[in-house]
């Protein structure tokens, strides 16, 4: 339930993202989702990758400023309402979202959302039969 997420801080300029492209194709490391957040001198760029450890210590040799967080993965309908949905149901237990990120599943009327949260175990307990359906980390990078 709970899934690895790399996070490399990079600087704002032209080349930066390919090079960490980069590091992770030579180490066969296949990136399955990714989201960038930048301001004007910087970005953070989260990643869900197939070898979590293998793509941390690769950046890390090649002087990469990242770090490996827990996020969680729901899947929600891909329809009209269907992030409502899912919101309401952490308005309702009280759960505070640092941040999120989603992509369509290939073949599939579903949609998946990245969370990450303060407590990612203890948000897990209060998600536990509210109806939503958590994915398994493999579930994520068979996607």
């Amino acid at each position: 339930m709970i899934i690895q997420q790399i996070s490399v801080f990079i600087e704002n300029k032209s080349g930066r993202i390919y090079e960490v492209a980069a590091v992770l194709a030579e180490k066969n490391v296949n990136i399955r989702s990714l989201a960038l957040a930048d301001t004007a001198s910087f970005g953070v760029l989260r990643m869900i990758v197939d070898k979590a450890d293998v793509a941390y210590e690769a950046l890390k040799a090649a002087g990469v400023t990242a770090k490996i967080s827990e996020v969680v993965a729901i899947e929600v309908p891909d329809q009209v309402g269907g992030f409502a949905a899912v919101m309401k149901v952490m308005s309702e237990a009280g759960i505070n979202v640092e941040y999120m990120y989603a992509f369509v599943e290939k073949n599939q009327d579903n949609a998946v959302l990245i969370f990450r949260f303060d407590d990612v175990r203890k948000t897990l307990g209060l998600l536990k039969g509210k109806g939503l359906r958590i994915l398994q980390a493999k579930e994520v990078l068979s996607l």
